[in-house]
């Protein structure tokens, strides 16, 4: 039986221009996860999207980890959805995202105001109503995920390679929450309302660990981020 732990990046710069930069806490809480992991099973292969935060987030966890680095493969499938995207559909003055997060960020409860628009953009992305708009509809997403997943299982654990004694046990996945709740949604067979309720309780670096066996897909732990509770519930981020 193989373990595929999938691992949300740290904190980035939610409702900032360029949200895609992890904050000093990001990058403080990417090497807890390292240091953490010292007592944990070595990673024999690690797979990460090919967004800034989730190569930011694996650079400070194998700074924590101090250890010999597994090898790397960049997957884009892994990459979040366009937030961006999701946002100018939803409301035009979104078009511009730099100078809009500029005039939210002015208001006062900035940061209220910034969730209730984005889970309003979610809602209309995911109601199924208006998939013609986006760059990528919310089922082409969903597909997107689960499809990614299954490369990683076919790659590093099928039945070819487990006959060549190449079969991969412990891989980890850097990736972001949409992709984590969609692979959870898949598994339990969630509706798209419960998906994002996972998506939303999703802790930075929390890791999720799935068990693979044979044709086998579960869920062993979901959204465990003990190695911020440890330092204290300030380190404790949803986004």
């Amino acid at each position: 039986m193989a373990a595929i732990y999938l691992i949300r990046h740290g904190q980035a710069s939610f409702g900032k221009a360029d949200y895609d930069q992890l904050s000093d806490k990001g990058i403080a809480q990417s090497e807890l996860l390292g240091k953490y992991w010292q007592s944990q099973s070595t990673p024999e292969k690690i797979y990460a999207g090919d967004l800034l935060r989730h190569g930011q987030t694996l650079e400070h966890f194998l700074l924590g980890y101090q250890s010999k680095e597994p090898s790397v493969t960049l997957h884009s499938g892994f990459n979040e959805f366009n937030h961006v995207d999701l946002l100018a559909c939803y409301d035009a003055r979104w078009n511009n995202f730099a100078r809009m997060a500029v005039t939210v960020g002015k208001q006062p409860g900035a940061n209220k105001i910034f969730q209730k628009e984005f889970a309003q953009a979610l809602e209309r992305w995911t109601c199924g109503k208006n998939d013609s708009d986006y760059k990528e509809s919310w089922p082409q997403f969903q597909t997107r995920c689960i499809t990614s997943l299954k490369d990683v299982i076919n790659q590093e654990l099928s039945v070819k390679n487990k006959q060549k004694n190449k079969r991969t046990k412990d891989i980890c996945i850097f990736t972001s929450g949409g992709v984590i709740a969609v692979i959870i949604q898949h598994i339990l067979g969630l509706s798209n309302e419960k998906a994002l309720v996972v998506n939303q309780q999703l802790r930075n670096t929390s890791v999720t660990k799935l068990l693979c066996s044979g044709d086998s897909l579960n869920i062993d732990y979901l959204n465990n981020y003990g190695h911020l509770t440890l330092e204290g519930a300030d380190w404790v981020t949803f986004r």
